[in-house]
């Protein structure tokens, strides 16, 4: 389970009547609850949602980069791509929704790493409230990075893609 599936049973449970769910796999059982505190004024209580994630099974964590071999180069990459990051425009999320690469299920991306694009060209769809919103770029130049995956829900200003001005 990722955390963007409990991203998404979070929004199950806002948006519905229910005060809980529970989803199990077999490395992982989350649990989400809305609890009712009683209002300090009014004796009457509003919904808030908690959650309760139980620990998935453990993985060796990554040696941290200054203990692995050639982390002085590792340094360097680093340096050279926040330095290339600078240069380049993030394209981000004017919503909360899920994005969508193509413009209809199994086709293409409507744009990739390398694509030239323009002022006002479409990059991409968020869908938002089962309405599809039309993502245009608002500078011109080359793509070089795209940040999401097709179908992945995503938060108001994430980055979307970056750009190289051209």
């Amino acid at each position: 389970m990722q955390l963007s599936d409990v991203a998404q049973l979070i929004k199950l449970l806002d948006k519905s009547s229910l005060t809980e769910i529970s989803f199990s796999d077999e490395n992982t059982k989350v649990v989400l609850k809305k609890e009712y505190p009683p209002l300090a004024t009014s004796g009457m209580s509003m919904p808030m949602a908690s959650q309760q994630i139980l620990p998935a099974p453990s993985y060796a964590p990554a040696a941290p980069a200054s203990a692995m071999p050639g982390s002085a180069s590792t340094a360097a990459n680093s340096a050279e791509k926040a330095s290339m990051h600078s240069k380049l425009k993030d394209i981000t999320s004017p919503m909360v929704g899920t994005f969508y690469g193509s413009s209809t299920p199994g086709s293409a991306a409507i744009v990739s790493v390398g694509s030239t694009v323009k002022p006002g060209q479409v990059l991409c769809i968020i869908e938002a409230m089962k309405i599809m919103n039309e993502i245009e770029c608002d500078i011109g130049g080359v793509v070089e990075e795209v940040c999401v995956s097709n179908e992945t829900p995503v938060e108001y200003g994430a980055v979307l893609f970056r750009v190289r001005p051209g």
